[in-house]
């Protein structure tokens, strides 16, 4: 890619869906990009993404897709923001919950319940993958919960907003949409969350992806 400055920004997104979290980002990072909603499963999205799944990004005529290779795009573009941490192993980290948070929270447990035709070719086996995925779920927001618990501070990486942050808001928010109660169950988490839920960048993109927990 050439320079960062001047490069015309395109993000492709569904509302209420992971495309929240570079959103974020992009507020985070004062950068202006166009915003454009996907039509997922059409002819023209799936020339853009063959793999058919938001986010994607355009750095001008570079087209990005995967998560954290969106989120990188970012903070290429802002390195002054910080969104991958203020130092090398702030940086691991962020790479480090990253991968778990787009594997095993959100494309195996939370695709398990939404998205179960993925598992298997059997509308019989539905309920029962579905069962399993709740459960692997309340095992991501354990954990979520026990990593907070064990800091400090009032982010998840460091000291300061990363990346990470936006995605932990939106796998709380997600816990609406299947009834799980989280205020008394997971209170670190919570109370983490509605601290983010008042910052600036959440709050913007947050009126492009509304009812994110409905």
């Amino acid at each position: 890619m050439s320079s960062a400055k001047n490069l015309e920004l395109k993000l492709w997104f569904s509302p209420r869906s992971c495309s929240f979290v570079p959103h974020v980002a992009l507020c985070e990072a004062g950068l202006k990009a166009e915003l454009i909603l996907a039509e997922a499963g059409t002819k023209e999205f799936k020339s853009l993404n063959p793999k058919g799944r938001v986010p994607v990004l355009a750095i001008g005529d570079d087209i990005i897709t995967e998560m954290s290779a969106v989120l990188t795009g970012i903070s290429w573009l802002a390195p002054e923001a910080h969104l991958f941490g203020r130092s090398p192993l702030e940086t691991i980290r962020v790479y480090e919950w990253l991968n778990y948070l787009s594997t095993t929270a959100h494309a195996q447990s939370f695709a398990s319940v939404w998205r179960t035709e993925r598992f298997t070719n059997d509308p019989d086996l539905y309920p029962s993958i579905q069962s399993r995925g709740v459960e692997n779920i309340r095992d991501v927001y354990a954990l979520i919960e026990g990593k907070l618990a064990e800091s400090d501070s009032n982010y998840a990486v460091g000291s300061s907003f990363t990346v990470v942050d936006p995605f932990l808001v939106l796998l709380y928010l997600w816990a609406g949409r299947l009834s799980i109660e989280m205020e008394n169950t997971y209170p670190k988490y919570t109370l983490y969350v509605n601290s983010l839920l008042r910052r600036e960048s959440v709050i913007e993109a947050g009126k492009v992806h509304a009812n994110l927990g409905a």
